[in-house]
């Protein structure tokens, strides 16, 4: 899929919306990537996902498991899993932090891909990613269908993203006053 058929896939689910968000990095947008619309229709996710296995495998092998960050990477990463024939788990936040339930748990020394469904300045992935480490793993890339960090990688180690989108974004401290006139909406759930 090249970038224009990715996109309209994203404008055709209704995925780009509009307004005042507070992003979960706490940073301001008026765009806001609501990849749940995209993966909510089997056959879309399925796409999005082949097209990014494809670009997975010409980057890296030796996969031994995925795991994705809820709520936003569970979908996509189960797809990815599927897609690669590798297992896939999800770390979730407990009192704030990631951490592995529902009788997860990952073997010393096995080689992680990481799966979100959007980066944006890559906090949530680290978050992840000492979870992962915490328990013996090591994450060697991680994919995510969108990467909207402006960067074409802000993350330590490999990113593999579908679509690299340049939304501009503002610390709180900055919205520009058009913006804050806007009411403002926290659509994320990393407070979940």
């Amino acid at each position: 899929m090249n970038e224009s058929e990715i996109l309209a896939e994203f404008e055709a689910a209704e995925a780009i919306l509009k307004g005042h968000f507070i992003l979960s990095s706490g940073l301001h947008s008026d765009t806001y990537l609501q990849c749940a619309r995209v993966l909510m229709n089997p056959q879309r996710s399925e796409k999005l996902c082949a097209a990014l296995a494809a670009k997975v495998k010409t980057k890296i092998s030796g996969i031994d498991l995925i795991v994705a960050p809820a709520m936003g990477g569970v979908v996509v990463g189960y797809e990815m899993g599927r897609q690669l024939g590798v297992e896939t788990i999800f770390c979730e936040r407990e009192n704030g932090v990631f951490t592995l339930r529902r009788g997860f748990h990952i073997e010393k020394g096995t080689r992680v891909l990481m799966v979100e469904d959007v980066v944006t300045t890559g906090k949530s992935s680290l978050e992840a990613v000492a979870c992962v480490e915490q328990h013996g793993g090591k994450v060697v890339a991680e994919a995510s269908l969108i990467n909207r960090s402006g960067v074409d990688n802000p993350l330590p180690f490999a990113l593999i993203s579908l679509l690299i989108l340049h939304v501009q974004t503002f610390a709180a401290d900055a919205v520009p006053e058009a913006l804050k006139a806007v009411p403002a909406v926290k659509p994320g759930s990393r407070h979940l």
